[in-house]
Formats: structure tokens, C-alpha cells, sequence
């Protein structure tokens, strides 16, 4: 009989993700997230801020910058398959060819020119299709949503719009992501970027005012 497969980021004391800050139930985990990622935003922004080429390195830096307090492979690719934590989901891209998947999702961006001079209906269904090809790679064990927020939120920002993340709620992206995984429908993704993204100067910084409470919606990876 096989061994029974044990998630090597789990403290197999607590049954949750093993962590730098000393917590042990899953309630403390998610409200010491919250803080320190929020710490971490703010200190992001109060230096310039790069520019995303939507490379393996950008999400690696990305998700050390917010999750560095927290977890001690913080930066660190995944080792083992997930999925969301609900009935009957698909699990996200193999750990083995997260490489290659953002390699290639890198070359889909690039074709489109990093979503520079499109109109807003053209932006929104292209945004939408470059958000399922990252968002199916899920290359992190937790922190996936919010890197990937922070990443739009970036690239968006330089292709001459801004994206408010407080006008979607966990569910709608969600259900949003879920169509555009598995049906290709990616009709509620589209509509959702055409409510949340409005024109902007990339010239000027991003606005503060919604970045904190926008991109801490922790979510089930």
C-alpha cells in the first residue's frame, strides 16, 4: 500500500500552511497575512515601482515582496498540485511545467504588446484572456490572487489603465476565472475588467487609495 502523500508545506502539528510568525490555527494565519502583506503593499509603493514583462521573475519577486514576514519559501515555485478548495475543481497547471506555462503566457502577452493601445472593450477581452493563462499556472502554494492582482495592477497601470479591485467580490472572480479555466468562457471575466479598469496617464503613479483593502481578498491558494 502507497504512503500516504504528505504536503510538505503543512506543519503536520497545526494542519496549516507552516509559517514564520509562530501561529497555529487558521484564523491566526489569515489575519497575520492580511497585516503583513498590507505592510509590505505600502512599503512597495513608497519606492518606484518596476515594470512587469509578465516573466517567472516578476511573480517570484512579487510574491516574496508580500509574503516574505510569513512563509520561509516565500518566492519559492510550488512543489505539489492543488486545486481551489471546492467540489469538484480542476486542479491548476502541473508543478513541473510552471517554467514553461509562463514562458509561453509570457509570448501570448508580448504578442498583444503588453495590452498597450487598445480601446476599452479591446482591452477587457484581451485582459481577460491573459488573466485565464496566468491565473490556470497558480505558481505559488498560497498567495496566487494577490500576486496576480498586483501583477495586473502593475502591467495595466503602464498600458494606460487602472484596475479597481474593490468592485469585485471573491466570488465573481471566482466564478469568472472557473468559466474561463474550463468552458473557455471568458464572458464574465470581460465583463468584470470592463467595470473595474478606467483609462489612465501611465506617466502618473498609481493612485494609493485602493490598493490595500483591493488586493488583500486572501484567497484558497
Amino acid at each position: 500500500m502507497p504512503d500516504r502523500f504528505i504536503d510538505p508545506y503543512i506543519d503536520q502539528s497545526t494542519g496549516i500552511l507552516r509559517n514564520l510568525i509562530g501561529v497555529a490555527t487558521y484564523d491566526e494565519l489569515q489575519n497575520a497575512e492580511g497585516e503583513f502583506v498590507a505592510l509590505r503593499m505600502n512599503e512597495f509603493f513608497t519606492r518606484p515601482v518596476p515594470h512587469m514583462s509578465g516573466s517567472l521573475d516578476d511573480f517570484r519577486m512579487l510574491h516574496r515582496v508580500l509574503f516574505q514576514d510569513i512563509y520561509d519559501w516565500a518566492g519559492e515555485i510550488r512543489t505539489v498540485e492543488i486545486r481551489k478548495n471546492v467540489e469538484g475543481a480542476e486542479f491548476f497547471l502541473p508543478s513541473t511545467n510552471i517554467v514553461m506555462g509562463i514562458g509561453w503566457a509570457q509570448g501570448e502577452l508580448r504578442k498583444d504588446d503588453m495590452l498597450s493601445g487598445l480601446d476599452p472593450s479591446r482591452f477587457a477581452q484581451r485582459l481577460a484572456y491573459h488573466y485565464d493563462n496566468y491565473n490556470f499556472i497558480h505558481p505559488f502554494r498560497e498567495g496566487n490572487g494577490r500576486v496576480q492582482r498586483l501583477f495586473w495592477t502593475l502591467l495595466c497601470h503602464d498600458a494606460g489603465y487602472d484596475l479597481d479591485w474593490r468592485l469585485v467580490s471573491g466570488e465573481e472572480n471566482d466564478e469568472a476565472s472557473r468559466l474561463a479555466a474550463e468552458d473557455q468562457n471568458y464572458t464574465m471575466l470581460e465583463a468584470m475588467f470592463r467595470r473595474i479598469a478606467s483609462p489612465c496617464d501611465p506617466a502618473v503613479p498609481i493612485s494609493s487609495e485602493s490598493l490595500t483593502s483591493g488586493h488583500l481578498r486572501t484567497d484558497a491558494q
